[in-house]
């Protein structure tokens, strides 16, 4: 009753003058004030509960940000952290999860295999989880059976252990398949025909043209098409790149290669021509398909000129607009016209090749942020593990609509492909920007159900306010994944669509999907993940390399359990067993998994990523992340952007520094450093630790990236650290 009373009153505190502050017309100030104290005054319970109604009932999209942040951070107020955990802002239904997907095989299958312990999706989903992670070969039997997986070959068991040479196991032993052909037949159960919506997308632009719609049959053909002109070419498993935004005909090229029984190679469009040239050499890539430019915010920005720089290798060049090239191309490069010519009087029936399970399909690279990038070969495996994952997670129908701004050159390119295809929902697809209005106005118009995206993106969106005026109202998932998420952020992003829940995704390229993320049958709270992804488990090491205890709030290293469906097995250009397993602990007879992620587990069950192992540092002998410190200085002043934390050490020698970096908003006034720095060092020993001093504040136009958007600290620091030493001799 008293925590109830207490969320009460500190809606109770809100006045008509407060909402009129945060941007709410005058006149619907009053009315806003009335039903906002009528829901918290119904809702029984504590902060969560008043939470819960006012986000349902009286907060709306079109208001303003600055009144969902009054609403929120007013209901949260009194909400100790430290003993009850992050503050859940989305809650399961127990009636509409038992129509989720994970929710029907729950309750289909939970009583037999659970017994009497069985509830229901919400009540019995932990239970359920370890389930899944204690009896693989049980759980991905039936997770097999719910997506479009044609076997040519039955596989003789789901998991083998018994080559200890394969630290992960041997998975689907003896299945044979082709998984892109699996991508476009159509399939009843999923009410699936050719005539079905496959892809819709829409070129930078023509906002205010019609969405454009691909049926799978006309998808099924020019896949064939493509494989077809493919097979003129090159020879079968021979390696072929792909350089060029996602658009239809990257998917189409992507799916041609995989059917025809080649490999495809993948890379980043924003690299330059070292970086391809480097990936086109560590693949042994045959050719590249490639665009002459890149329309990016109604500029041309090059791109076939890149690839001549950078390799040497056959190239199809493909127009970004119109029928015809804007480049003249070097000899023994081919048109895109010309080289589908060659499909011209060929069978319009492909002979699909059929491979096992563990064939190679895709090469993609890990971020090579030092060194030569880690080349990761994706088998017939992968694309049923991200499918699973998603299909589990963020629960993808058949009747989605899916839209994940992205690239084939990092992982979520591959994984948003397999992800439609092989569940029946359809591929959305921007051809253009994914930073303004434009994009978002496109959610609108392809009316998208499930949207992913990055941090960065989020924070163009809501920094732009490019979401006023549009409706969000189909969408029922959202995803976001690639670093860290603002608490603010996310409020922002949920907030567009009626507060749906945000769905964290945290994994890497070699493991094929998220090992661990939210789930549509937990509460989520803003910035954190609910846990483990199916089937998957893992301890957080102390730094003795000694497990916590699974129900202890703590941080440290992740360490997976070494039992993971689709997950490499191999490397082509470094050892995998290297990489991956050697110095990680013994847990339970098998040896962990190594990731690099530090996370913390919070009361109440929650994780929260806090960077990379080596994005860690020591401030005058504790212990912190770079993302723990930028959470709190992103909201020290309207004007950020973002920041980026990171430790210097000092020339002379002595404790690790720290310094921020800051990016400010687009048209934001000009702000002085050293006014930063003192916003930033109250924020710190108010919300952190009084001991943390910040040392360096520096302004920048923008952070360096990966292709996948992840920000390098390791450059930012290498680049400070450089600056301060020659700013020292001087």
């Amino acid at each position: 009753m008293a925590a109830a009373a207490a969320a009460r009153g500190s809606v109770w505190e809100i006045q008509q003058r407060d909402v009129e502050a945060a941007g709410l017309a005058d006149a619907d100030a009053g009315a806003f004030v009335a039903a906002l104290r009528s829901a918290a005054a119904v809702a029984t319970g504590g902060p969560d509960a008043a939470w819960e109604a006012v986000a349902a009932g009286v907060l709306r999209p079109e208001h303003p940000h600055a009144l969902h942040q009054l609403v929120y951070y007013s209901v949260y107020a009194g909400w100790d952290r430290a003993a009850r955990g992050p503050p859940p802002y989305w809650f399961p239904s127990r009636i509409d999860t038992k129509q989720t997907n994970l929710g029907r095989l729950m309750e289909a299958h939970g009583p037999r295999l659970l017994g009497s312990s069985y509830k229901d999706p919400v009540s019995s989903f932990h239970l359920f989880h370890k389930f899944s992670v204690e009896h693989q070969e049980v759980y991905w039997s039936m997770v097999l059976k719910e997506i479009s997986i044609k076997f040519q070959q039955e596989p003789k068991s789901i998991l083998d252990t018994s080559d200890k040479s394969r630290k992960g196991g041997t998975w689907l032993q003896g299945a044979v398949l082709n998984i892109a052909e699996c991508c476009l037949l159509p399939w009843p159960s999923q009410n699936r025909t050719d005539d079905s919506t496959a892809i819709v997308w829409r070129d930078e632009g023509l906002d205010n043209h019609p969405v454009n719609r691909m049926s799978l049959k006309e998808l099924h053909n020019q896949v064939i098409t493509v494989a077809t002109a493919l097979d003129t070419m090159f020879q079968k498993g021979d390696r072929i790149a792909i350089d060029m935004p996602m658009t239809c005909n990257a998917v189409i090229i992507y799916l041609a290669i995989v059917l025809g029984g080649f490999v495809v190679v993948s890379i980043a469009d924003s690299f330059a021509p070292q970086e391809i040239g480097t990936r086109m050499s560590v693949s042994k890539a045959k050719a590249i398909f490639t665009q002459d430019f890149i329309i990016r915010g109604g500029k041309k920005v090059p791109l076939y000129s890149r690839v001549v720089q950078g390799t040497s290798s056959k190239a199809v060049v493909i127009p970004a607009t119109g029928g015809f090239l804007g480049v003249s191309l070097r000899n023994g490069d081919m048109s895109w016209k010309d080289f589908l010519s060659c499909a011209a009087g060929r069978s319009s029936i492909y002979p699909t090749v059929y491979q096992p399970s563990d064939a190679l399909t895709n090469i993609l690279f890990s971020s090579g942020t030092t060194g030569e990038p880690k080349a990761i070969p994706w088998s017939q495996l992968s694309p049923i593990r991200c499918t699973c994952d998603t299909w589990a997670h963020l629960d993808i129908q058949p009747q989605d609509i899916f839209c994940w701004p992205t690239n084939l050159g990092w992982v979520m390119g591959p994984i948003l492909l397999y992800s439609c295809f092989l569940s029946g929902a359809t591929l959305a697809l921007y051809h253009g920007s994914p930073l303004g209005r434009g994009f978002c106005k496109f959610v609108q118009d392809a009316g998208v159900t499930i949207l992913g995206s990055v941090p960065s993106l989020v924070k163009s969106w809501k920094a732009g306010n490019f979401t006023e005026g549009l409706h969000w109202t189909k969408i029922r998932v959202l995803s976001t994944t690639g670093e860290a998420s603002d608490i603010d952020d996310d409020l922002w992003l949920s907030s567009r669509a009626s507060y749906k829940p945000i769905i964290e995704c945290c994994g890497g390229t070699e493991l094929a999907s998220s090992y661990i993320q939210g789930s549509l049958l937990r509460s989520q709270a803003f910035g954190a993940f609910s846990g483990a992804s199916m089937s998957t488990g893992f301890v957080i090491l102390d730094e003795q390399g000694t497990p916590y205890p699974d129900d202890v709030p703590c941080a440290g290293e992740v360490g997976l359990f070494p039992l993971y469906f689709g997950a490499t097995d191999r490397l082509l250009n470094a050892d995998n067993n290297k990489v991956y397993f050697d110095g990680m602990p013994i847990y339970n007879g098998r040896q962990l998994r190594r990731h690099g992620d530090i996370i913390q587990r919070t009361v109440g069950g929650y994780y929260i990523v806090q960077g990379r192992a080596d994005d860690t540092m020591n401030l005058g002998g504790i212990k912190t992340s770079s993302v723990e410190i930028e959470r709190i200085c992103n909201r020290a002043d309207e004007a950020l952007l973002e920041t980026a934390a990171v430790s210097i050490k000092p020339a002379g020698g002595g404790p690790e520094q720290l310094a921020i970096l800051a990016v400010l908003k687009d048209r934001s006034p000009p702000c002085d450093a050293n006014v930063l720095k003192s916003k930033f060092q109250r924020a710190i020993q108010k919300n952190l630790n009084p001991l943390f001093k910040v040392s360096y504040v520096k302004i920048v136009p923008e952070f360096p990236r990966t292709a996948s958007n992840k920000l390098l600290r390791r450059v930012l620091r290498d680049q400070l650290s450089k600056e301060l030493s020659n700013r020292s001799k001087l």
